[in-house]
């Protein structure tokens, strides 16, 4: 489910089933930032809008994945990727990980941590 107020145009809500398509596949084309959170996580709604804004500034350059980890079965790709709290943020490019980080992190912690972990050539200027 999306926070109220987050933007949407590069944002999608992801389930188990849709995870190959919608990350793994998707990374090939641009990098996909993917937020493990659950609803009962306080850092989770923190980080959410500092995230929608990040993606929304990149206008495109970047898609961001949520999962909510409480929802069907998608606790199970937090235990495939072995994440150890919420919320938990994983960048994946052409299918694999890249760099993960845990804990609310601001705006301009999220696109330093962007510029250190993509790939060469992946512009972050607007």
């Amino acid at each position: 489910m999306t926070s109220p107020g987050e933007p949407s145009a590069h944002l999608v809500d992801v389930d188990l089933d849709g995870f190959q398509h919608e990350v793994l596949d998707a990374s090939e084309v641009r990098p996909v930032l993917v937020d493990f959170w659950a609803d009962w996580c306080a850092p989770c709604h923190a980080l959410a809008p500092h995230l929608g804004r990040v993606v929304a500034d990149l206008d495109g350059r970047i898609r961001l994945a949520k999962i909510e980890v409480d929802e069907g079965e998608n606790m199970k790709l937090a235990g495939q990727y072995k994440l150890r709290g919420f919320p938990t943020v994983i960048l994946f490019y052409r299918g694999a990980e890249l760099a993960r980080f845990s804990g609310a992190r601001s705006r301009h912690e999220i696109l330093d941590w962007l510029r250190i972990h993509l790939p060469a050539g992946t512009s972050l200027s607007a």
